[in-house]
This record gives C-alpha cells, structure tokens and sequence, in this order.
C-alpha cells in the first residue's frame, strides 16, 4: 500500500507552529509516498481568500510542496448530498431544529445522580428531534443527525482501526459501541448553512483522495470512532491513523488560530528560517 497522506487547514485565519508542525511532520512521513493539500472551508463565514493564499505561501516558505490541484470542500458539496440522501434513504439520519441553548436547557436537569455527558462534539445530544423520516429528502435549511443507535444497528462485526500515534506502540484500537450511544450520541452531520459536517466531510474527502494514512493531532483522537462509523456506513476504506502530540504555549495551551504571536507569517517577517521552525516544534533537520 503506498502511503498517501494529507495536510487539511482550514482559512479562517493565520498558519501557527501547531500547524507548521502537523504539516511537516505528515510531509516527512510521506517520503517515498504522497503528500496532499486540502482546503477545509466547510465554514463559509469565517473562511477567506487572504488566508487560504497565506496558506500556499507559508507552507510553500516551509520546504512543503503538493499537487496540483487542491481540493476544497466548497466544490464538493454534490458529493455530500448524496451521501446525506443515501442515509436518509436508510432511515439514519433525521432532521434537528434544537439550538446550542435549547439543548443545554434539556441537560440541565439530569437524571438524579447523573452528570451531562460530553463527547468530541460537546453535550451528547439528548434526542429531542430523534425520528425517522418519511419524506424522501431530507429538507433543506435545517442541521441533519445521525441516529446513532440506528446505524450501529445496521453494522455487522467490530469496529476497529490503526493508530501509530498516540500510543507508545501501533496497535489496534478497538472501539466500544456503548460508548458510541452513550458518550458519543447522535452527532451533526449537516449544518442548516451547509449540506455537510466535519465529521461526513473528512471521511468522504480522505476516501476520495485514497489517503491511506491520516496524520492529525492527538486532540482528534476520540472524533476517529465517529469517522470509522461513517466508513463503515458508507462502504469506504478506514486509513490508519496517527494521531500526534499538540504544539502547546508556556502555559501548557494548546495553540489556536487566535495566537497571532506564533504565526508562521510573523516568524517570516522576523526573518527566521525554515530549520528554524523545524526546530521550535521538535523536528529534525531535512
């Protein structure tokens, strides 16, 4: 199997050392293979011309090259759609009108003795709007779930996938199906902005890209039983996966887009080098 990996960012603001560090450390990995680029602008209100150019620019600056040309979640919207009407075609996925407020207000008042669950998307969904749907399409303009109980239902055998990251050895991880109703819950897999998620978007993307190795930070780790699922759900491949250690600040924080003082560009304009950069976030000279 040829390795094939990628690098995914998003435009919604400048590169930092976290991102320089994924970036190069999947380009380091791909010797010998391919490395992809990928733009991620699933978020039309934040994504913008002047960063995804940036992007090019930085990572061109860092050493990183790729080939042409780059795929963008904005010219793959029929793609989602199709596979957002083959699940609801098969009674997996409903329509969700709850906002970020109504269902904290349904959590708030748990159970006696019980604690609201948390998963990689936040509060577990408490299924409000949990049906199956009768009409053919799922309707426009509104967020789209998946019944998670139901597609498990409609799996055979376990779910499982390789990890190279995040452990001190590769090894198989293999995935608990209770945890998936329970601390996982019926996730967004449409936005009523547009017809597509992170989670429905990175699986069909990586499957269309044939990426056998998903290189990404450990902070993703628990969203991968989310995407072994949909793989499974939608008959694609599962690549494997290395989830690596996060770049953090002197305060232990790991990195976001708002940290303007580590961004590439400014150590750019700094006149620092590339073996600079290398060097900040741990890797070894090329």
């Amino acid at each position: 199997m040829a390795f094939k990996t990628r690098f995914a960012p998003s435009p919604t603001g400048p590169l930092h050392l976290g991102h320089a560090y994924s970036a190069l450390l999947a380009y380091d990995m791909a010797r010998g293979g391919a490395f992809l680029l990928r733009i991620e602008d699933i978020d039309s209100t934040r994504s913008r011309p002047q960063w995804e150019a940036q992007i090019y620019e930085d990572l061109a600056w860092l050493g990183l090259d790729w080939p042409a040309p780059v795929m963008r979640q904005s010219d793959r919207l029929d793609a989602y759609r199709d596979a957002l009407q083959d699940l609801w075609t098969r009674g997996l996925i409903y329509p969700c009108s709850c906002t970020r407020r109504d269902i904290q207000a349904a959590m708030s008042a748990p159970q006696e003795g019980a604690e609201p669950a948390y998963g990689p998307d936040g509060l577990v969904y408490p299924g409000t709007c949990r049906r199956v749907p009768t009409q053919a399409s799922p309707p426009e303009g509104t967020a789209l779930r998946l019944n998670m109980a139901a597609a498990l239902e409609a799996l055979d055998g376990p779910l499982m996938f390789e990890e190279t990251g995040a452990f001190d050895a590769p090894q198989t991880v293999q995935i608990n199906t209770c945890d998936l109703t329970s601390k996982v819950g019926d996730i967004v897999l449409s936005r009523k902005d547009f017809p597509g998620s992170y989670h429905l978007s990175v699986v069909l993307d990586d499957a269309a890209q044939g990426i056998t190795h998903v290189v990404r930070g450990r902070d993703l780790f628990e969203a991968t039983q989310i995407h072994v699922v949909l793989q499974r759900l939608l008959g694609l491949p599962t690549p494997v996966y290395h989830h690596h250690r996060l770049i953090r600040d002197e305060h232990g924080k790991r990195l976001a887009k708002r940290d303007d003082a580590r961004a590439i560009a400014l150590y750019r304009a700094e006149g620092r080098s590339p073996q600079d950069i290398r060097e900040m976030v741990g890797l070894p000279a090329r």
